[in-house]
């Protein structure tokens, strides 16, 4: 299941992240986070890390370096 995950996050970074511009706040990327976390901590406990930092990732949300725990 994770390895599915995997692959929908790597085609969202080759495919569809050139042809948007660069609106990540935060370091590492949100992408990248994701794939870190689902590849480090599964896809429950990783999906919702990732969905907890794409949710924080707006205007008046943080920024800077935001590692995966």
């Amino acid at each position: 299941m994770s390895r599915l995950f995997i692959l929908l996050i790597r085609f969202y970074q080759l495919a569809i992240s050139p042809w948007i511009a660069p609106r990540c706040r935060y370091q590492p990327t949100c992408s990248s986070y994701a794939l870190e976390a689902v590849s480090r901590h599964g896809v429950c406990k990783g999906g919702w890390l990732a969905l907890r930092r794409i949710a924080r990732c707006h205007p008046w949300g943080g920024s800077g370096y935001d590692p995966v725990p």
